[in-house]
Formats: structure tokens, C-alpha cells, sequence
């Protein structure tokens, strides 16, 4: 319970604790970095032992310990020699450090969404994950990497000079410390308050916009071509690059005075000192001590706007980071599929349906109700195809068998046991899937269809040669070894879905759900791929989600979908005597396969509205 009440740290926080887990590697980076701040300080502990030796003798040049300067500029030599070494040590082991915990979180990431259910996929752009993957992560390597050293010795650097300062005199120190306090206040008004965090927000808001838009524009590129649309065109990604644009533009104008007004004031501390040291000096002229302490500030106050003009960075960044971060964490926060504590195996595979309702949820959270007390059986080494209009629920059946999304009521069984008590990995290893669109892989095209499984180089050509990819695989420049995609080759719809048939010939799964497998299949080889067909479903249960009518007339059984439910089971004979819908399907797929264009006058293209 106390876990599950612990509220969840943000900013820097958050992103301290995920530092956390490569402490060693960054404690160590952190006192090696304040180890070369300090060794940092060493030429200005020599520059102030020669200007007190100077001043001492000012009316004697003659009386100047000289060797007492040469090992001063040594000492300040080796100081930063040394300095620079130990930075290199830092920023080693912190870059050792981030790029380990870089990894360990993008495979968390990674592993998390993967158990998440495919309703967190399909509300969810690929544009935006794809940038909390990799920007968001990206970002936060480097604060470990750099910033965190960095901030240490940022830290550590003004708080030396200012103790220093106070030490040697508190009047001329205070001067000092005024200008950064009121630079830094007016910096925390601007930027702390509501317009500072909105920036932020929006900065990712459209960024992620820009990244998704991006994303579905080059999906889409075959299409812009085709219409001879130009970018401007595409006016989803024309308006969130200008969203972006508009967005810089209003947040650079938000930050320009605060940032200019704090740019200005840490510049001029010397000015701020100057005269507080003048006024002092007018007291006690011959105060040789007070002068040379003067004359330090004035060498001392460059040094600290430095460091503090990076924490200013840092901080601006900072933000930046923490609201990726947490982004990365909205997606920790989504619930994974559960597993069951004790998985249980299906000793046989019928597929059962008992009262199934489900609903899609939408990004405005609105429910979309898709079945309704679905209750069907698609019983072992029998054909149970899903017909029904578009919309109508029959993917979503097929999606539901492998768990992608979990059910709002009823139950789904294999071999009479619910798949919630199955576990995941073990039901995806009793189920291929072959999608109408098939995603292929950037690698060969023995490993697409190996798709992780152990199979010898045999065992894929021969499945291949069922579902009749070998030929067209033999012609490749490589044969099998021959790459997918960017730098490599492409192929067409019906060789992609192919290539999934015959993955699921190497899994060999005993249940099967095909969605259209041959949707992309020319004449000449829908009939060989059929028979490749023929040969995968024996002894499975197959469900098939049908298009083309004329490849489901001898399923043992077809359910006709309507509206989310079932509104007829039964073979084809029966169906097309007592079914009005899965009659006028019928109708509509014989008419629409004996349509030649030009003949139906329904169907006429009118040619002046074209011109």
C-alpha cells in the first residue's frame, strides 16, 4: 500500500534518481569534478600571491621575490594541468555512466510497451513515442553525462569565490552577491511561474505534433506523388511545422528581457564593485592590504559569472529534460497487460467466445462500442471465417484472441481456459497471425521470416516455397540474405504478404488467424498461394477474416457480422437460403467480379466532371 501512495518525483528529482542507478560511476564523476573546480582556483591564488608582492614593494621593483613569482606561475600551471586531467576523469566516468543507464531505459521503454495492450498503440501517434524513445532519453543522457558534473562544479565554483570574498571583506562582497540574487530572482519570476511551465509543455506538444505529422507525411509520400500535392499541401504537416515556428517565435520574445536584463546585470558585477571599493579606499588611501583586496574582487568577480551563467543554462535545460521526462513517465504509468501468477496451458486449441463485449477508447476518452455479448465457438482443425460490412467488429474479434486489448465484459477461452490465465508469451506462441498488411523488418529476408524463431536455412526456403516466395526471392541480387528496406530492396503488397505467410508456416502455431491472406495476390499466383494455404491450416484452428467471399464458400463454419454482433453461424448453403445480409454480400462480390470497367453504366466515370 505504501508503495502504491508514494507520489512520484518530478524534476530534478526524477531525474536524479534515475542517475541513481550507476551511483558509484557518478559520485565518483562528481567529486573528481569539484576536485578540478577547486584545482581550477589555483591560478587565481597565485595571481593574488604576486599582486600582494608587487603592491608590497611598489616603491622598490628591485625588492620583488622573483623566484617567489616563477613558482607562483608554476604552481598555477600545474593547477591547471591538473584541472584539466581530473575534468577528463569526471567526464569519463559519467559518460560511461550515462550511456549504460541510457541503455537500460531504452530497453525498459521498450519492454513496457511491448506488454502494454494494442489500445495504447492505436490512440498514441508512432511519431510521439518515437520521440519520448529517442529525444526524450537522448536528452536525459545528457544531462548525466554533462550537466550533472557540471552542475556539481557550477555549484561548487560561485560558492567558493563568495565565501572567499566574504572572507577577505563582506562590504565588497556584499556588493557582489546584490546583482546575482536580483538577476537570479528575476530569472525564477519569469521562468518559474505559469508561462515558463506552458512553454515547456507546448514545446513538446508540438514537437510531437511535428514528429507524428512528419511521420504520416512520408507514409503518405506515394500518395502526395501521385496527386501531385506539394509539401504546402499536406496541410497537417505545413500547420504543425508553422505551429512550431509560431511557438519559437512567442517563447524567444517571452525570454528576451529576462534573459538579456540578466545577461546585462552578471556581466557588470565588476561595476557594482568598483565603486563600493573606490568609496572604501577614499577612507584609508594607504591601506596597501584594502587595495590589493580591491584589486583581487576585481580579478575574482569575471570568475563567478561563469559558472553562473551555466547553472542559468543548465536550468533552462533542465525543464526542458524534466518534461520529457515526465512524458517517459506517462508511459511507466500506463498498466501492462496482467500476468497471471501461475499460467496455466491449453491442452487443446477451440477458440471460444462466452458473452464478449468490448469498446475502443478514444483520445477524448469517449467509448466506442465494437462488440456486444459475442458468444461463438471456432472449433479445432476446422475453418471458422468472419464475414460482415466494414466496421463491423470482425478484426476486432481476430484482435482479440492474441490479448491485444483486454475485454470490458465476458470472457475469451482456449481449449476451455480464459487467456488471462495463460500469460502472454505462452498464447503468442500458440498463435500466428498473418496480417493483411504485413510490417517487414529492416534485415534479410531469411530473418523476416525466421521472425525470431530457431529455424535452419532449409526450414525457411522450404516454407517459403509453400507460400510461394521462393521464386520471386531467388531473382534478389542476394537470395534470402538480401535486405528489407532503406539501402536495400522493396517489395510489392502481394510478396510482403507472402513473406507473412510463410512466417507463419515456421511457427507452425496450432491456432491461425488470417486476415485476408490473399488480399494483394495477383490471379496467376492467388491460386498457388492458396495451396500453400491448404497445407498451413491442417490441424489448426484457423479463423479467417474474408473479403473475397469466393475464398470462405468451404469453411466448416462462417459467422456474419453486423453492428458488433453475430447475426448468423452456419455454412454456405444455409447462409445464402436464410441470411438477407450474407445473401446480398453474395450478390455484391458476384457482380462485383463479373464488372468490366466501361460496361456497368452504374459505375461510369463522367468524364467532364474529371476535366
Amino acid at each position: 500500500m505504501g508503495e502504491n501512495t508514494k507520489q512520484p518525483k518530478k524534476g530534478l528529482g526524477r531525474l536524479l534518481e534515475i542517475a541513481g542507478t550507476k551511483k558509484t560511476l557518478l559520485t565518483i564523476s562528481c567529486i573528481v569534478s569539484v576536485i578540478s573546480t577547486l584545482l581550477m582556483f589555483t591560478p587565481f591564488i597565485s595571481i593574488y600571491f604576486i599582486i600582494e608582492e608587487v603592491i608590497k614593494n611598489a616603491s622598490n621593483i628591485s625588492a620583488i621575490d622573483i623566484e617567489l613569482i616563477r613558482n607562483c606561475g608554476i604552481y598555477a600551471l600545474i593547477g591547471l594541468i591538473l584541472s584539466l586531467i581530473t575534468l577528463y576523469i569526471s567526464t569519463m566516468c559519467s559518460h560511461v555512466a550515462a550511456f549504460r543507464i541510457l541503455y537500460n531505459l531504452r530497453m525498459k521503454l521498450v519492454n513496457h510497451l511491448a506488454k502494454l495492450p494494442m489500445g495504447y498503440h492505436t490512440k498514441k501517434s508512432s511519431g510521439s513515442i518515437k520521440k519520448t524513445l529517442e529525444l526524450s532519453v537522448e536528452k536525459i543522457e545528457g544531462f548525466i553525462a554533462h550537466q550533472l558534473p557540471d552542475l556539481v562544479g557550477a555549484i561548487v565554483s560561485p560558492l567558493v569565490i563568495l565565501v572567499s570574498m566574504y572572507i577577505l571583506d563582506w562590504r565588497l562582497a556584499l556588493a557582489a552577491t546584490v546583482p546575482i540574487v536580483f538577476s537570479f530572482t528575476l530569472q525564477a519570476i519569469a521562468f518559474s511561474g505559469k508561462k515558463g511551465a506552458d512553454g515547456m509543455k507546448n514545446y513538446h506538444d508540438k514537437l510531437e505534433q511535428m514528429n507524428a505529422s512528419g511521420v504520416e507525411f512520408i507514409r503518405g509520400m506515394p500518395m502526395v506523388k501521385v496527386f501531385g500535392m506539394k509539401v504546402e499541401n499536406f496541410f497537417k504537416f505545413r500547420d504543425s511545422i508553422m505551429e512550431y515556428k509560431e511557438w519559437g517565435a512567442k517563447y524567444s520574445d517571452f525570454c528576451k528581457k529576462p534573459y538579456n536584463v540578466f545577461l546585462v546585470i552578471l556581466s557588470s558585477i565588476a561595476a557594482f564593485i568598483v565603486p563600493v571599493g573606490i568609496f572604501i579606499l577614499s577612507k584609508d588611501p594607504s591601506n596597501q592590504a584594502l587595495a590589493l583586496t580591491v584589486m583581487i574582487f576585481v580579478v575574482l568577480v569575471p570568475g563567478i559569472s561563469i559558472p553562473i551563467l551555466k547553472l542559468m543554462y543548465l536550468g533552462g535545460n533542465m525543464r526542458l529534460i524534466a518534461e520529457g521526462t515526465a512524458r517517459m513517465d506517462k508511459i511507466f504509468s500506463q498498466e501492462p497487460l496482467v500476468e497471471p501468477l501461475n499460467p496455466k496451458i491449453p491442452s487443446s486449441y477451440d477458440v471460444s467466445f462466452e458473452n464478449v463485449s468490448f469498446s475502443y477508447i478514444q483520445e477524448n476518452n469517449e467509448k466506442v462500442h465494437a462488440l456486444k455479448d459475442v458468444s461463438i465457438k471456432a472449433n479445432s482443425d476446422e475453418i471458422t471465417a468472419l464475414v460482415g460490412p466494414s466496421g463491423s467488429g470482425k478484426s476486432t474479434i481476430a484482435n482479440l484472441i492474441p490479448r491485444f486489448w483486454e475485454v470490458d465484459k465476458g470472457a475469451i477461452k482456449i481449449g476451455g481456459i480464459d487467456i488471462r490465465d495463460i500469460g502472454t508469451e505462452k498464447l503468442m506462441n500458440i498463435i500466428a497471425f498473418v496480417f493483411q498488411d504485413v510490417h517487414l523488418f529492416y534485415d534479410t529476408i531469411e530473418e523476416n521470416i525466421k521472425m525470431g524463431q530457431e529455424a535452419s536455412f532449409e526450414e525457411v526456403k522450404k516454407a517459403a516455397k509453400i507460400a510461394c516466395c521462393d521464386t520471386f526471392i531467388q531473382k534478389l541480387p542476394e537470395g534470402y540474405k538480401t535486405k528489407i528496406g532503406e539501402g536495400g530492396t522493396y517489395l510489392s503488397g502481394g510478396e510482403a504478404q507472402r513473406i507473412g505467410i510463410a512466417r507463419a508456416i515456421i511457427k507452425n502455431a496450432p491456432i491461425l488467424i488470417l486476415d485476408e491472406a490473399t488480399a494483394y495476390a495477383d490471379a496467376e499466383n492467388e491460386q498457388e498461394i492458396q495451396n500453400g494455404l491448404s497445407a498451413l491450416i491442417k490441424n489448426k484452428t484457423v479463423i479467417v477474416i474474408a473479403h473475397r467471399l469466393s475464398t470462405i464458400k468451404e469453411a466448416d463454419q462462417i459467422l456474419v457480422i453486423e453492428n458488433g454482433k453475430v447475426v448468423g453461424a452456419d455454412k454456405h448453403n444455409n447462409l445464402f437460403d436464410n441470411n438477407e445480409l450474407y445473401r446480398r454480400m453474395w450478390e455484391a462480390h458476384i457482380q462485383a467480379d463479373g464488372w468490366e470497367f466501361g460496361k456497368n453504366e452504374k459505375v461510369l466515370i463522367d468524364r467532364e466532371v474529371i476535366a
